[in-house]
């Protein structure tokens, strides 16, 4: 690799660790907008426009102080009914870091949307009030957060204020918490005590708990250790489009265009194709209209390649020594969003990727209790918002990774062929098997 590639390569490492993505979650009133409105404000990440809208409408709701949770609650039904219903995405930044935040919904019926908005972060808060402690909604957040492989979980204990600031009432929270979430496989806990309301240790540390020694949120987000290895993952690219312009100037270019979704891919590198197994050479590679000699995640490149062969939409090209095994038979964690439940049998879509192939839910093994962490075999259905393994048979092929080894390859969505209704959110590899022998596809696709 030439001196130029390498530092193009170092510079973009650098860029994408200065960027961290989180998203909050906690139960109804816990005050994640509110957080995330002081974050804005005390970081003065909010234009003097934005900050007198605030100020007007709190005004009319008769409120002296402006309400921070409405620089984040843009939707007209949230403002009316003081909650957060939809994701609410925002970008700051700081001297140290940029950052993309999504407020997640704290209600039971849009847990779905937190598994929008952490299904990309590096970094989950989830906020408890101090009041009242871990409860169920904070449990399956938690699992969300671990089932997503969010890398790190921030226990912000909300509401100080409320309980005089009691060392002991946010020790107990934080040891239960930290407890369950262990169990969960989290990888990182930092819990810290604050008041979003009054802006106790979210940017400024706080006055009145100097029991309490650690960081910030804002300086925990500023600090905590984010790795974009755009080099070591496994080089993926799903094909978005097949470019064949056949002019004059161009009569024999046959180009392959998608956003790499993991890893690098090189000129001269031996690759295969899948499901196809065909392989090939990447001849050159188009990016932005110029030919460069590397590409890496998560640029829109078009890849040309040195032989003639049979690909796709919604083919994956890989390095010929790193192929993910094809299967038709996929299990998975998955975590069920929509309001009609998800039943043995049903016959679904299965989108990964750019690829949606016909698929069939053969079992659902178990759907995970919140309350204790067990599990409960063979439900026969899955209802919105429970978290459960499946097993689905697919019309054909795919190449999906382990989630566990990239999000972005391992992770697909089941959709309700009749109306095109997301039904399910699912991560690729589960730590249950099963010994059901399965038949093969039919000539109408369906029955399996």
């Amino acid at each position: 690799m030439s001196n130029s590639v390498e530092n193009a390569v170092q510079l973009a490492d650098v860029s994408a660790t200065t960027l961290l993505r989180f998203a909050t979650a906690g139960s109804v009133d816990d005050g994640k907008s509110t957080l995330v409105g002081r974050l804005l404000h005390d970081s003065k990440s909010v234009l003097t426009d934005q900050l007198e809208a605030v100020e007007a409408a709190s005004l009319k709701r008769g409120q002296e102080a402006p309400d921070l949770a409405l620089l984040t609650d843009g939707l007209r039904a949230e403002r009316e009914q003081g909650i957060t219903i939809d994701v609410a995405y925002r970008y700051f930044a700081t001297p140290r870091r940029r950052f993309i935040l999504a407020d997640t919904p704290g209600h039971v019926q849009y847990t779905r949307n937190m598994v929008t908005g952490a299904s990309t972060a590096d970094l989950a808060v989830v906020l408890v009030d101090a009041r009242n402690g871990v409860i169920e909604q904070t449990r399956r957040h938690a699992a969300v957060a671990a089932l997503l492989r969010v890398p790190h979980v921030v226990l912000a204990v909300n509401k100080m204020d409320l309980v005089a600031y009691e060392e002991k009432v946010f020790a107990a929270i934080a040891e239960e918490f930290t407890a369950y979430a262990g169990e969960l496989g989290v990888p990182e806990i930092t819990a810290i005590p604050i008041s979003a309301l009054a802006g106790d240790n979210v940017v400024e540390p706080s006055a009145h708990m100097d029991w309490y020694g650690g960081p910030t949120v804002l300086e925990h987000l500023e600090t905590v250790p984010v790795s974009h290895d755009l080099t070591g993952c496994h080089a993926r690219l799903p094909v978005q489009y097949v470019i064949r312009p056949q002019t004059a100037e161009h009569p024999d270019y046959r180009g392959y265009a998608g956003q790499i979704a993991a890893g690098t891919f090189r000129v001269g590198e031996p690759v295969t194709v899948l499901p196809s197994g065909r392989t090939s050479t990447v001849a050159g590679i188009d990016l932005l209209g110029e030919s460069v000699d590397i590409a890496w995640t998560p640029q829109s490149v078009t890849l040309l390649l040195e032989d003639d062969i049979d690909i796709s939409r919604g083919d994956l090209i890989v390095p010929s020594g790193d192929a993910p095994a094809t299967t038709q038979d996929i299990e998975a964690t998955v975590c069920h969003v929509a309001d009609q439940p998800l039943t043995v049998g049903q016959r679904v879509l299965l989108k990964h990727t750019t690829r949606t192939v016909k698929a069939i839910v053969k079992e659902i093994p178990s759907r995970l209790t919140l309350d204790d962490l067990s599990q409960h075999p063979n439900p026969g259905r899955l209802v919105a918002n429970d978290i459960g393994r499946v097993l689905v048979r697919t019309a054909e092929p795919l190449a999906l990774d382990s989630y566990a080894d990239s999000r972005r390859t391992g992770s697909f969505l089941l959709i309700d062929p009749a109306d095109g209704t997301t039904l399910t959110a699912g991560m690729a590899g589960s730590s249950f098997a099963t010994e059901k022998v399965l038949t093969t596809v039919d000539d109408e696709g369906w029955d399996f």
